[in-house]
């Protein structure tokens, strides 16, 4: 995600408000984010202030020859849903081995309010543990009203971005399913997060 042109968008379209980027460590590091929203790649990248590399489910390929170009240029990792992603995954890991951000979305699909989807998937929380990197939590609010489900329109509504406390796979050692010990608390920190958000 280059980040200039997300400044750009922002200012011209939403009330936006970010926290927490000195939590962000330097090294390999794979977002995660709760996700409501196209636009949830642009402010998660500008709030954690690193160029970062999503994971796309390539059901948004195809679409439009534009929208093509626009994520790929971007870096998007094209990731399928229908069998073993290896070739995705191997892309991601060679990104964090060099250093990089890798982005994920481990609800897996936009939803229309957070937690409606049950189970995060565990996605995130194995690639960090491949790769040795820290899991960073990231929770987003207001995204829903400025450009949710079922509308291509952006909507000058008030977005928040709050940069969690990250999570490193060594404290996880002693679990007995570290990547799902990692995953809830990924839920929990993005969980408390969106509350503080919407109290505040």
């Amino acid at each position: 995600m280059t980040l200039p042109p997300a400044r750009l968008l922002l200012g011209a379209y939403l009330s936006y408000r970010s926290r927490g980027r000195h939590l962000v460590p330097d090294g390999p590091l794979v977002v995660a984010a709760n996700h409501f929203s196209h636009l949830d790649p642009v402010v998660v990248s500008l709030a954690v202030g690193r160029p970062i590399r999503y994971l796309a489910v390539d059901e948004l390929y195809g679409n439009s020859k534009s929208f093509d170009r626009l994520i790929l240029w971007l870096g998007t990792i094209p990731l399928t849903r229908v069998r073993v992603p290896l070739g995705a995954m191997r892309t991601a890991l060679a990104e964090l081995e060099n250093g990089g951000a890798v982005g994920l979305f481990p609800e897996g699909v936009r939803v229309w309010t957070w937690g409606e989807v049950e189970r995060p998937k565990r996605g995130a929380a194995w690639l960090a543990r491949r790769a040795g990197a820290a899991l960073l939590p990231v929770a987003v609010t207001g995204t829903d009203q400025a450009m949710g489900r079922g509308t291509a329109r952006i909507s000058p509504r008030p977005v928040s971005v709050t940069v969690c406390e990250p999570l490193f796979p060594a404290d996880f050692d002693g679990e007995p399913d570290p990547i799902g010990a990692m995953t809830e608390r990924w839920r929990e920190r993005v969980d408390a997060a969106i509350r503080d958000a919407h109290t505040g």
